[in-house]
């Protein structure tokens, strides 16, 4: 079921401005899970702006099993938006071993990587005959800057090099999605791309955050979300949550697929 309103304001022709403030409302009438987003399009600016997107699971009697196969407290926070409650487990696997010709390409492969490194360690018996299918959900991201692919600073210096190369510039985000039924064995997966301009970033605030250490946890040192970083975001293409590495509607589809 899909709701849809959309208000349009005129305020002259001549030397006027069209906008649009629309609202959505995408409500999975199995689960009872509901996506809102409110979209305003002002004719005159440089691109869309979005608001903050509301996410309930109103469904209650959910009672899946759910894994979060990764240690990212910005997953984790998006997930446990999104109404779920789940456990932590990490894959442990060599990253930068695994090598695609593509970005969307690469992600996938990780995230595949990680359920099979997580799966391993399972017992045996996990699964209950009686009891839902287990979820187990994995991913990956990088950030690609001016083409070239960035994942997790080896160092601070190199955290620092990225940082400073956003600085009135733009960087692009692909983060893969993997869902697995952990009884049946089925696999639903995608990937999803967001986009971020940067005002220009003073050194203060690099070396404020280098000095947290927090960048050195994320691909390409990019923490878009960060207090320190927010104000110098000039135009966000996509979502939030995307940037963080966990596109909420991507992975509630997956997840209505896979179980």
């Amino acid at each position: 079921m899909i709701y849809m309103e959309v208000v349009t304001v005129y305020e002259g022709y001549s030397n006027g401005t069209a906008a649009t403030v629309s609202s959505v409302l995408v409500t999975n009438l199995k689960t009872g899970f509901r996506l809102e987003e409110k979209v305003e399009d002002l004719t005159a600016s440089l691109g869309m702006k979005y608001d903050q997107i509301a996410y309930k699971n109103a469904n209650p009697e959910w009672d899946h099993e759910i894994i979060l196969g990764s240690s990212s407290v910005h997953r984790q926070k998006v997930l446990a938006e999104m109404g779920y409650d789940f456990t932590i487990m990490t894959a442990d696997i060599d990253e930068k071993s695994i090598r695609r010709n593509t970005p969307e390409e690469m992600v996938m492969a990780i995230a595949e990587a990680k359920a099979e490194a997580i799966i391993a360690k399972l017992p045996i018996d996990y699964c209950k005959q009686d009891a839902e299918p287990p979820l187990l959900i994995t991913g990956d991201q990088v950030v690609v800057y001016e083409g070239k692919v960035r994942e997790k600073p080896s160092s601070k210096e190199e955290a620092r090099q990225f940082i400073k190369g956003y600085s009135s510039g733009t960087a692009g985000t692909v983060s893969s999605v993997l869902v697995t039924n952990l009884k049946t064995g089925l696999r639903k997966g995608d990937w999803e791309k967001a986009e971020i301009h940067f005002h220009a970033i003073p050194d203060q605030v690099v070396d404020d955050l280098i000095q947290e250490k927090m960048v050195l946890n994320v691909a390409g040192a990019l923490i878009s979300e960060h207090p320190l970083l927010l104000p110098y975001v000039k135009q966000l293409v996509g979502t939030t949550e995307s940037m963080m590495g966990l596109p909420k509607a991507l992975t509630e589809r997956l997840i209505l697929e896979a179980h």
